[in-house]
């Protein structure tokens, strides 16, 4: 019967035989997005979460690696000592291209490059950067220290911005660190341990 029924993006897609070193990433949000959308966790439908009330817009496409969870184990990862505990969502992913996606829903193939330590509110929320596999003018990059400094920059701004309103004086993310191509590896296998831990 699973074979006549579209598959959970989070829980009925494989990560990919050759993860980490390439991972399947499910895409939720492009740069042209005014709206943010994210997976219904019950439904495995996108839906809308709420319209980007600013010109602040993802800088990459955006989503999450399936069959991936943030739980105690990627949390235990970090040296933050704020960190109590990981988000509890899948691992999410921002992927690099120089082409242009016209639609998100759709799941592609990634090379982990690196990725931004994200603490939130006291949660682990680490953000793996990829670029799409084949890609002409980002595959020359294998690991984020040889990126431009100012897409680093426009990734780090917008995790740090994203949820801030107007008049905000606190920030409610921040990062811990950005690291390279090895640790994003480390990461993904431990959202992989804690995902089977937490699903079976």
């Amino acid at each position: 019967m699973k074979s006549i029924y579209k598959s959970h993006p989070w829980h009925g897609i494989e990560v990919g035989e050759n993860a980490p070193h390439t991972i399947t990433a499910f895409i939720e949000i492009l740069p042209t997005d005014t709206v943010k959308y994210e997976i219904d966790k019950k439904s495995g439908y996108l839906k809308i979460d709420r319209p980007q009330k600013f010109s602040n817009v993802v800088p990459a496409m955006y989503g999450f690696i399936p069959k991936t969870y943030c739980g105690n184990k990627v949390a235990a990862l970090s040296t933050h000592p704020n960190i109590k505990k990981g988000d509890e969502d899948p691992l999410d992913i921002c992927v690099l291209s120089e082409k242009e996606i016209y639609r998100s829903d759709i799941i592609l193939k990634a090379i982990p490059i690196g990725g931004l330590k994200l603490v939130d509110k006291g949660e682990a929320d680490d953000k793996i950067i990829s670029v799409l596999q084949g890609d002409e003018l980002y595959s020359q990059y294998t690991d984020i220290e040889m990126l431009p400094s100012g897409i680093v920059d426009r990734l780090k701004h917008y995790f740090l911005t994203y949820k801030n309103l107007p008049g905000d004086t606190e920030r409610t993310c921040e990062i811990d660190k950005v690291y390279g191509r090895e640790e994003a590896h480390k990461v993904i296998l431990t959202s992989i341990e804690d995902y089977n831990e937490m699903f079976g």
